[in-house]
């Protein structure tokens, strides 16, 4: 195994190669990358968390300092003026020194507003890439050259293909948020509230609620049939059926995103459609390859949705053709196969064919669907099927044409367990697949 000294100089060779494509093409001189600024809260004295420009993280492992910025002109050393100022009201982050730090040129910033002497005055031709435009036209940068729409779609669409560092901080991510899903799983069987359940998540993993990736959903009962639950109760059910978690961490700013869903009783019919679910999730993944459009993964999904639903006789006196012809399959799973995953968990480019920034939208069957890309190698993409019992998206069909091929009286019975969903993070490779989390036994 290479060391993390190594990959990192690998990674920033690359981003490096790219800068000097993005340069060229565009006629630029230099990227001005700004990791962002703290938001204050409206008629109010603190900030909102802060969450750092992805395409900042992308070239430094700096995730929580505002107010930093980085030069890059795909020739010389990326500088970075990283914001240590004096407070002894908040606690300062010292200068890094880590195993990425002799690859940067590293000054400190002690005042936001100092950047404006300390960067070259040449600024004519640079193009800023961040989250505030109105800082850019402070510091003299073109309005056409703020976020540029072109440097923007180029740096997007190379970020599908992740390098050997970034790899190795997904891997990274993923196991602490293994050992997250096994606590909370344990807390769910002892009874736990979904409060409770989040607590023990977030002590496993060492994050706090602002540090992981997305809100955690810690779903217990009916809870699970709302796909972004993040409410959390404090009191555990009366009775205890079922239990979603989606929950991920975060390594050097590169996010895991997992779920799983337990029922309390193994001898119920919900439990054993858990475990069909599991054995077509893992089954689908077996059959991913580099060169074939994701799209045509989840339309092989919403196949095997229709032969599960079929066989728990939710839906009867139709064949699975004809299901996926008429969208029977839809108010089931209503959302996409998956998506990008990376510097953001809904990474992006999912919809792009090249660095142009062409785009391909989601069948319209399917609208969210969030990747219409050609698997390639290096691709890191979640698989997250589902299998909900949703009254409002029911509701049409109980008074439509097709009423007749569903039993209501079967799907009633489950949705007092809200759904049923699987995720896993994948890594296309030349010949098959790599399945992150099933590598480290979270079954």
């Amino acid at each position: 195994m290479e060391s993390l000294v190594t990959l990192y100089q690998d990674h920033l060779n690359t981003l490096q190669a790219r800068a000097q494509q993005v340069l060229a093409r565009f006629e630029l001189d230099a990227m001005l990358i700004h990791s962002g600024e703290l938001m204050t809260v409206f008629l109010d004295d603190h900030h909102y968390p802060f969450k750092v420009n992805p395409q900042f993280k992308a070239w430094v492992p700096v995730t929580s300092v505002p107010n930093c910025w980085l030069w890059v002109d795909g020739v010389n050393k990326p500088k970075l003026w990283f914001y240590s100022p004096v407070d002894y009201w908040h606690k300062v982050e010292p200068l890094p020194q880590s195993f990425w730090t002799g690859e940067i040129d590293i000054i400190a910033l002690k005042k936001p507003e100092d950047i404006e002497r300390m960067l070259p005055a040449q600024r004519q031709n640079v193009a800023y890439i961040g989250p505030v435009p109105q800082r850019a036209a402070q510091l003299g940068i073109r309005a056409d050259l703020t976020n540029p729409q072109g440097a923007i779609d180029f740096l997007h669409y190379h970020r599908s293909y992740k390098t050997d560092y970034e790899l190795y901080c997904l891997r990274e991510a993923q196991k602490s948020a293994v050992v997250g899903h096994k606590a909370a799983k344990e807390a769910f069987l002892s009874g736990m509230s979904e409060f409770d359940i989040n607590n023990a998540y977030l002590s496993a993993t060492g994050h706090r609620d602002t540090d992981v990736p997305y809100g955690n959903i810690i779903a217990l009962n009916e809870h699970a049939a709302v796909l972004h639950y993040t409410q959390l109760d404090h009191l555990p059910p009366e009775h205890s059926r079922s239990f979603l978690i989606d929950a991920g961490t975060e390594y050097n700013g590169y996010a895991a995103d997992l779920t799983r869903t337990y029922a309390a009783h193994d001898d119920s019919e919900y439990a054993q459609l858990i475990k069909d679910m599991n054995a077509e999730e893992l089954a689908l993944i077996g059959t991913l390859k580099a060169g074939v459009r994701y799209s045509e993964y989840h339309q092989q999904m919403h196949q095997r949705l229709a032969k599960l639903l079929l066989k728990y006789q939710l839906v009867k006196g139709i064949s699975e053709e004809a299901m996926i012809a008429d969208d029977l399959t839809g108010p089931f799973m209503p959302h996409g196969l998956g998506h990008p995953l990376g510097l953001q968990v809904h990474d992006v480019a999912g919809f792009m064919q090249d660095d142009k920034g062409t785009h391909l939208p989601a069948p319209a069957q399917y609208p969210f669907l969030r990747c219409t890309r050609v698997l390639e190698p290096r691709m890191v993409l979640t698989i997250e099927p589902g299998i909900y019992f949703i009254e409002s998206l029911l509701a049409p069909w109980r008074e439509g044409k097709f009423s007749h091929y569903f039993d209501w009286d079967r799907i009633e019975a489950l949705k007092p367990y809200g759904g049923i969903r699987i995720e896993d993070n994948v890594i296309i490779q030349q010949n098959g697949v790599e399945n992150m989390t099933r590598d480290l036994k979270l079954d």
